[in-house]
């Protein structure tokens, strides 16, 4: 009888602390799909929530997993026919580390023929998140430039390939051992670890930047606003450097959510925003998976059409998700992390 393998997050814990668990294949609902899960991934979110610091995590234990790539196997009533033995992809929060995943068909997205699951996989939260910041925030065209910290991470990576592909010069910063691949890609890297970044981003743009693609948050947000020209834009999307902080896991986004209200409130040309990709989920479903079934597809177009290449760091067994999840807080690689059933 087949079984449904499932990671359960079952409290603040190290990586070891994860929990295999075996349970039946669950049965999609009206509505619904059942997915074979083929790839899924290890995001910024999952090292958040094993220490309780991702601002609307679920309570414990949970099974986490932001989003995957699978095959339909099984359709609740209302499905249309043609979902069954597709390749889709989904963005699912939590929930992803799992073999077997039910979700609403409205919310998946068929991938197009040719592109693997691990690639694909790449371009689902990463790929949507960067496309919509580029495009539909900060709205940078041609001939601009950009800073792009953590230029070598999943969303780094997505974000200088989807700029460069727009005609945008791009600035991005990370550790010297990534330098190589950023210059490879068409970047201009800078070394957080030992250079003065504001200073050297004002030597390399003096005008400012037209947009700041900021996840770390902090103080250093005040540094990404202050680099930016007249007419230029902050995205935020993060608070990477108060992963290990104690106290308030919503206090860290609260803060840059005032920071950019009262940026926005002065009498200036420059705009900030602070990026959710859920953000309007609650209050207009329709127009959501409307966006992101837009911009996802966008995405995996471009990614067949090797507009932008899967920048994928490791690949291991669902079963080692403990081994990903540490290589992930290494900051050793570059690219994603992906998780395989």
């Amino acid at each position: 009888m087949a079984e449904r393998v499932e990671v359960v997050l079952p409290g603040k814990v190290e990586p070891e602390g994860l929990v295999i668990r075996h349970t039946p294949v669950p049965v999609p609902g009206p509505g619904q799909v059942l997915i074979r899960m083929e790839a899924t991934g290890v995001s910024f979110a999952e090292q958040q929530m094993r220490r309780g610091r991702y601002y609307d995590q679920p309570p414990f234990p949970f099974v986490p997993g932001y989003d995957l790539v699978g095959t339909v196997i099984a359709t609740g009533t209302g499905v249309r026919p043609g979902l069954a033995g597709a390749r889709v992809a989904a963005l699912t929060k939590v929930g992803a580390w799992a073999s077997h995943v039910p979700l609403d068909a409205a919310d998946v997205v068929e991938v197009p023929d040719g592109v693997g699951a691990a690639e694909a996989e790449t371009a689902v939260v990463n790929g949507v998140t960067a496309w919509q910041m580029l495009h539909r925030k900060a709205r940078v065209r041609a001939g601009r430039t950009i800073l792009v910290h953590g230029a070598n991470g999943g969303v780094g990576m997505m974000l200088v390939q989807l700029a460069r592909n727009a005609g945008v010069r791009v600035i991005g910063t990370a550790s010297a051992r990534h330098h190589d691949t950023l210059r490879g890609l068409g970047v201009t890297p800078v070394d957080y670890r030992t250079e003065d970044v504001p200073a050297r981003v004002r030597e390399l743009a003096p005008g400012g930047v037209d947009a700041v693609f900021d996840h770390v948050g902090g103080r250093g947000v005040v540094d990404s606003w202050r680099l930016l020209a007249p007419g230029g834009t902050l995205v935020s999307y993060g608070s990477a450097s108060t992963r290990d902080d104690t106290g308030s896991k919503q206090w860290p986004v609260l803060k840059i959510l005032l920071r950019t209200w009262l940026w926005n409130a002065l009498p200036n040309r420059r705009r900030a925003y602070f990026f959710n990709i859920w953000a309007g989920r609650a209050l207009a479903r329709t127009r959501f998976r409307t966006r992101l079934h837009t911009d996802l597809t966008q995405v995996l177009t471009a990614l067949k059409a090797g507009a932008i290449s899967p920048a994928i760091a490791a690949e291991l067994p669902l079963t080692q998700a403990a081994d990903a999840l540490r290589l992930a807080e290494s900051g050793t690689v570059s690219g994603k992390i992906i998780l395989t059933a």
